[in-house]
């Protein structure tokens, strides 16, 4: 574990275990690396070098008070790349992570990357426009940040419990121990971080972003993804990348990753290998 301090003076933690071609994991909101832990374990155990970082304002970073959008998440997860002089890394977002990942590679390049992968992320837009009619309305997320506002700590509550991790579904086990982990999570970090980050998960347009990358990118989506709609993600960004394989599931929730490790983990790593 370590920091590092980006050019404007914000403090960026990082975990970064064991040897082997480095998987660098690029967390959901209002998350922290933590949420990766069941993927660096798994990993770690593979023989790659499994590094995460918090977000700005997210987890053990430093609650900076700007610089939430989309350049200083690209920005910020360089620093750490080079820092850490990562060569054929393979980058793999969760949700806002996606995003972060795809305008990482669009930004800054390909030079020290070998593969991505896109799982259950943001990217093209979330946000419904004429160009994007099956993108959800400005009004949610609207209330997103209203509900934030008025009671930080009761909205990170009933997200995990219901839509995140599809407990709201009939027949879907619920785990207190996976919700209490997302509010620890979530409270760890600065409210006015995860207040902007609900803009620039949702109004970031990664189209060109999308356009630009060239190497093999795994997106995996699901149908039944109740915080990115899958008719506006997965398929449409596997469209635009020049280089993709398209993984879809059909009744997954949106925080797979957490519920759903060992069927993830070993759709993961047969990209990883191929």
């Amino acid at each position: 574990m370590g920091t590092i301090t980006t050019s404007d003076g914000t403090e960026i933690f990082y975990k970064d275990w064991g040897e082997g071609q480095p998987i660098v994991f690029s967390h959901g909101w209002p998350l922290s690396a933590d949420d990766w832990d069941n993927q660096m374990l798994f990993f770690l155990s593979k023989g790659y070098r499994v590094i995460a970082h918090d977000r700005r304002g997210h987890g053990r970073s430093t609650q900076t008070g700007d610089g939430h959008d989309m350049d200083h998440y690209a920005d910020d997860l360089a620093a750490v790349v080079e820092h850490l002089d990562l060569h054929d890394a393979i980058h793999v977002g969760h949700s806002t992570g996606g995003g972060e990942v795809t305008h990482y590679l669009a930004r800054h390049g390909e030079g020290r990357a070998a593969k991505a992968a896109l799982l259950c992320a943001v990217p093209p837009l979330m946000m419904k426009t004429a160009a994007n009619p099956e993108g959800l309305p400005k009004d949610v997320f609207d209330d997103l940040q209203a509900q934030l506002a008025a009671n930080r700590s009761q909205f990170y509550r009933a997200l995990p419990e219901g839509p995140f991790y599809g407990f709201n579904r009939p027949g879907m086990q619920s785990s207190e121990a996976i919700i209490a982990n997302w509010w620890r999570q979530g409270m760890m970090g600065g409210a006015k971080a995860h207040y902007d980050g609900i803009v620039a998960f949702s109004q970031t347009d990664f189209t060109e972003d999308l356009k630009k990358i060239s190497i093999p990118v795994l997106v995996v989506h699901s149908k039944d993804d109740q915080i990115v709609p899958y008719v506006a993600s997965g398929p449409k960004s596997a469209e635009l990348l020049k280089n993709a394989v398209l993984k879809t599931y059909e009744d997954l929730p949106h925080g797979l990753p957490t519920t759903h490790a060992d069927v993830v983990n070993a759709d993961l790593l047969e990209f990883f290998q191929s």
